[in-house]
């Protein structure tokens, strides 16, 4: 973990996953320039990147604070961790009930929401059919699974079959399925942090865990935070510049985890209603959310649906979604109705 505090001059740039993120020098002739806090570190199999403008002191223990909350969701939803709360509740047979933690329950409520309006597109009881391909974490050589493999794996997923006790906050299983919340996790990861952030007075931040990202306030020149979406191609090149005032940026794509065979490329993105990877022509959506968790998922189920359904459905929910799909060696772009306002021609910053 790393905790860097500097008054900010000059041009400074920070390159994420999926994003890069461009911050400019402070306006001059301020009386009290606002101290500019760096955070970074490694968490939940990734790095995550805080960046804090304040306008007041923050409390020493900051990072250490930061940590706390990214270790909480690590060991609550980590498929890594074998105690982790998720790990242990996939262990459970059937029919066992356990109470789960709040912050176990707001991540599955996320996902059940997302799982019914996508028609299934986003489930994250899928776990064993991505594990099946190689890109979960029980990953091995690089193969195409048998038929008989997929739909066996297939019968004992479905998050239909997750049973929730709302009463109780409890939640049980009527077959063995196995959770992941691997495409969500990060993006509540995030939300978490900048709900601290935002609990001990400090609204101007950027919060990115594993290329996921929340905004909030003021860049240090006084300006929305400026992101830019990266084109799907194996070196980093910027597709769009956007601004935000506040909200949460996910991206989804398949151009970074793959494997090719026999001159097949088979994406990492797994369709859970066929358990087979996708094979459409979109390359990356990104999702603008007011909560990371919601940008985080609806980035993955958007990504599954393909260009045609999701774009119906991003528009049915006013989800400001920005798609980059294939055609030949370009990239053709398309985004929903909610979205238009943080093109860069918008009339208005947002």
């Amino acid at each position: 973990m790393k905790l860097h505090r500097t008054n900010t001059t000059g041009l400074e740039k920070a390159s994420f996953l999926f994003f890069l993120l461009v911050s400019f020098s402070l306006l001059s002739g301020c009386d009290h320039a606002p101290e500019i806090i760096k955070i970074s570190g490694s968490k939940m199999g990734t790095t995550y990147h805080v960046t804090i403008v304040a306008d007041q002191p923050a409390p020493a223990n900051l990072a250490e604070q930061i940590d706390q909350v990214l270790s909480a969701v690590d060991q609550s939803m980590s498929t890594y961790k074998s105690q982790s709360e998720l790990s242990q509740f996939n262990r459970l047979p059937e029919a066992v009930q356990v109470k789960a933690s709040d912050q176990f329950w707001t991540v599955l409520q996320t996902s059940e929401k997302i799982w019914q309006q996508s028609n299934g597109a986003f489930d994250p009881s899928v776990g064993p059919v991505v594990d099946l391909w190689g890109f979960g974490p029980k990953t091995g050589e690089d193969r195409i699974p048998e038929d008989e493999e997929i739909a066996a794996a297939l019968a004992n997923s479905g998050f239909e079959n997750l049973l929730f006790n709302r009463s109780e906050q409890a939640i049980s299983k009527q077959k063995p399925i196995a959770v992941d919340l691997s495409a969500v996790a990060k993006g509540y990861a995030v939300d978490q942090v900048a709900e601290l952030l935002e609990m001990l007075a400090l609204p101007d931040y950027l919060v990115e865990v594993g290329g996921e990202m929340r905004l909030s306030g003021s860049n240090p020149e006084g300006k929305p935070w400026r992101v830019a979406i990266e084109l799907p191609s194996l070196m980093p090149q910027v597709q769009e510049v956007i601004a935000i005032h506040s909200g949460a940026v996910a991206t989804s794509g398949d151009y970074r985890n793959y494997f090719e065979k026999d001159g097949q490329r088979y994406s990492h993105t797994i369709d859970p209603r066929s358990g087979r990877p996708i094979t459409h022509s979109l390359a990356s959506v990104t999702v603008i959310a007011d909560h990371c968790a919601d940008a985080d998922a609806w980035a993955t189920a958007l990504m599954v649906l393909g260009e045609e359904e999701g774009m119906r459905i991003a528009n049915q929910y006013s989800i400001a979604a920005y798609m980059l799909v294939r055609g030949g060696e370009d990239f053709r772009v398309i985004s929903s109705a909610a979205f238009q306002p943080y093109l860069p021609n918008a009339e208005n910053e947002i």
